[in-house]
């Protein structure tokens, strides 16, 4: 699960992380705490096989739905089914992304006393989730959509919580990013829990920031 999650990185301090993306036209703001159908910076290879960031709203609506509410229950797209889910396998072959981010929130204990944790590489550099889109309406009325992709917890996020967003390290964001058509093992082998070491769990002792 994946619920809410944090991006103070400024433009500046993205495209010194990511080179290879451009940011044309994109201004941003630190978010602490970025909530499903807001909207959210991602990225995408365009028609003119650019890799380019944009917004999109956060919750996946399929282009068959009837209404833009089913997005608020398709923020997250598990792995293990990400291939054969109906909302998710056409953009799973077609329309995949790169959300980014600088954190991710969870939160521990009884229901009325949860206590919310801050899980963030140690050095604080921005990170990219793995990510699927969609386009959803007609015309001027177009709204393009996200969804982020989860796995199971690695050793270190399993003492908060049993899930976890898929973390892709930049070896592999070309590979993300190429919707050519492949082998879906070689896109789901890439859908694992984050093996480095140093992601930091830290929690959150403030009132977390509106979204």
């Amino acid at each position: 699960m994946c619920g809410r999650f944090t991006l103070s990185a400024t433009v500046d301090d993205l495209m010194a992380a990511f080179p290879m993306i451009r940011f044309a036209n994109i201004e941003t703001s630190p978010r602490g705490n970025i909530c499903p159908t807001q909207q959210v910076l991602a990225v995408r290879r365009t028609e003119t096989d650019a890799i380019s960031a944009c917004w999109f709203r956060w919750g996946l609506v399929p282009f068959w739905a009837k209404d833009l509410k089913i997005g608020a229950s398709m923020i997250n797209a598990r792995a293990e089914t990400i291939i054969e889910k109906p909302a998710f396998r056409t953009a799973f072959k077609k329309r995949r992304c790169l959300v980014l981010a600088d954190g991710f929130i969870e939160w521990t204990g009884e229901k009325k006393a949860r206590k919310p944790w801050n899980i963030a590489f140690a050095d604080r550099r921005p990170m990219t989730f793995a990510g699927l889109w969609e386009r959803w309406g007609e015309a001027e009325n177009v709204v393009e959509t996200c969804t982020i992709v989860t796995t199971t917890a690695n050793d270190a996020m399993s003492k908060l919580h049993d899930r976890m967003p898929v973390i892709l390290t930049e070896r592999d964001h070309e590979r993300w990013l190429d919707c050519s058509p492949c082998e879906p093992a070689l896109l789901t082998e890439m859908l694992q829990p984050y093996s480095g070491s140093d992601l930091a769990l830290s929690p959150i002792e403030t009132a977390l920031p509106k979204a």
